[in-house]
């Protein structure tokens, strides 16, 4: 978990998100981790209910939310996010929204058959708190979709440019035990992805839209490099 002030100065604008979307793609694989997620958003809808309820936490600019809403046609969604321009970005989409503390949700318990955080739960300044409250809004028998990073996550760059790996509390690595404070079964998918610079100013960009305190330095490229990412989809219920 990085500061919450540095956090929410982070998300106030959509600019260093974009930046660090925009350099990722499958790896060997072809796997695109978004794809894992809808599945399993769509393995965990109740068959039962004629409009199952799926809620996102940390929406971003609603771009995976956006992309549920395609896949699932049939949900009723909400995309929730503590930026209020996040929120703003995913009201444009036309996705319900609202300004909300994933540790503090402002919906009744029993009300969500899904709940949605991707990349996000390392965010949390309390992660157990936050995780109550996702459980406390589950109905019973509902899941918890969470997207999260492997410790090695682009790892080489960030060594590379005079940084280490990126610290998490909520990590590929751990999340599972995390999750199982919670939840009574959690089920895994790895992804390895890989993100491509075309030359050192997009990769420097990248590294400094993260806003840590590293005085990140590189060579010029000869050309473009690509790195591994590690990404983990967990499915808790």
């Amino acid at each position: 978990m990085r500061d919450p002030e540095e956090v929410a100065r982070q998300y106030a604008s959509e600019q260093p998100l974009e930046t660090r979307r925009a350099v990722w793609g499958p790896g060997p694989s072809g796997v695109d981790p978004v794809d894992v997620v809808l599945a399993e958003v769509g393995a965990a809808l109740p068959a039962t209910r004629a409009l199952p309820d799926v809620l996102e936490v940390g929406c971003g600019t609603g771009a995976l939310a956006e992309r549920i809403r395609s896949a699932h046609p049939g949900v009723a969604l909400l995309a929730t996010d503590a930026s209020a321009r996040m929120v703003a970005l995913v009201a444009d989409r036309g996705i319900p929204t609202r300004v909300m503390d994933a540790a503090a949700m402002d919906v009744p318990t029993d009300s969500y058959d899904v709940v949605v955080a991707a990349w996000m739960l390392y965010h949390l300044p309390d992660l157990d708190a936050g995780l109550a409250e996702v459980r406390r809004v589950l109905r019973p028998g509902g899941s918890l979709v969470a997207v999260t990073l492997g410790e090695e996550h682009v790892a080489d760059l960030r060594r590379e440019a005079g940084g280490d790996p990126l610290p998490l509390s909520f990590s590929a690595e751990n999340g599972e035990a995390l999750l199982r404070r919670h939840f009574d079964a959690v089920r895994r998918t790895d992804v390895e992805t890989r993100a491509t610079f075309t030359d050192r100013d997009q990769a420097l960009a990248y590294l400094r839209s993260t806003g840590e305190d590293v005085a990140w330095s590189l060579p010029p490229f000869d050309g473009p490099r690509a790195y591994a990412g590690h990404v983990t989809v967990l499915t808790a219920s």
